[in-house]
């Protein structure tokens, strides 16, 4: 039986006009109805900021040493703290938008200045959100009406699925990029950057075998999908491929 989780973050969301970034979100939580953060993004616009920090502050402050120390002070594995942060940062930036590339053929912009998180009472990443609410999709999109021009209700088409494909990737690169550099700092160097990646690669495979299966839908295009921001992620420098991961029915490689 599934459970429907009342999330008070959720429920005190004053959405004015509603948006298509607030349709998909809403799709994807109902993916995970027992944990909707999990999927989706807010938009910060419609809440209270308490809790909620800039992703740049991970850059710019100490917040990302002060997690990394907080759960390196409970045990004695400073390479499995890193991971865990490593995994908490590439599922921020790319673990979330994947499922809505996936499902929808939809990004939201995964750029650094553009992400905010909020934070649990013991300093814990919960949940995710944007300044800029506009969507990438593809030209074929639902939401589009004929002869409304590029731009509807913060929501532009790009050519193709390579292009969108392509645009995650790149916006997702140059968030992470200087996120790991900086976990590198904090942790001492006691993961690689690397490695980084190839935690990376593995939360886009995560994502992209999922979805299919928590929604019904397509596992060739889910697939496809995630296979070309892998190659993209190659493309521009990231290590994100490691051996074969098995998945239900057949295999991606990251």
């Amino acid at each position: 039986m599934t459970v429907v989780v009342d999330d008070p973050l959720i429920a005190r969301m004053a959405i004015d006009r509603p948006l298509p970034l607030h349709e998909s979100s809403r799709r994807l939580r109902a993916l995970y109805p027992e944990c909707p953060r999990v999927y989706g993004v807010a938009v910060m616009r419609d809440l209270s900021r308490r809790r909620w920090w800039p992703l740049t502050d991970a850059l710019a402050t100490d917040r990302l040493r002060e997690m990394f120390d907080a759960a390196a002070a409970e045990t004695d594995n400073t390479v499995a703290v890193a991971h865990q942060l490593a995994a908490t940062l590439a599922h921020v930036v790319i673990g979330r938008v994947v499922p809505l590339l996936a499902l929808e053929g939809r990004a939201w912009d995964t750029g650094l200045e553009n992400l905010w998180v909020h934070v649990d009472s013991e300093g814990a990443i919960d949940w995710v959100g944007v300044v800029d609410p506009t969507l990438r999709a593809l030209p074929d999109d639902a939401h589009f009406r004929e002869g409304a021009g590029a731009v509807v209700d913060r929501i532009v088409a790009l050519p193709n699925e390579a292009a969108l494909t392509t645009w995650v990737a790149h916006r997702s690169h140059r968030t992470l990029e200087p996120l790991f550099a900086r976990l590198v700092e904090v942790s001492d160097g006691a993961m690689s950057t690397a490695a980084m990646w190839h935690v990376v690669g593995t939360a886009v495979v995560s994502a992209a075998t999922q979805v299919p299966l928590l929604a019904g839908s397509s596992e060739l295009t889910s697939m496809r999908r995630g296979q070309a921001v892998l190659d993209a992620l190659v493309g521009f420098g990231a290590p994100v491929r490691g051996g074969r991961r098995a998945c239900v029915g057949k295999a991606l490689l990251n």
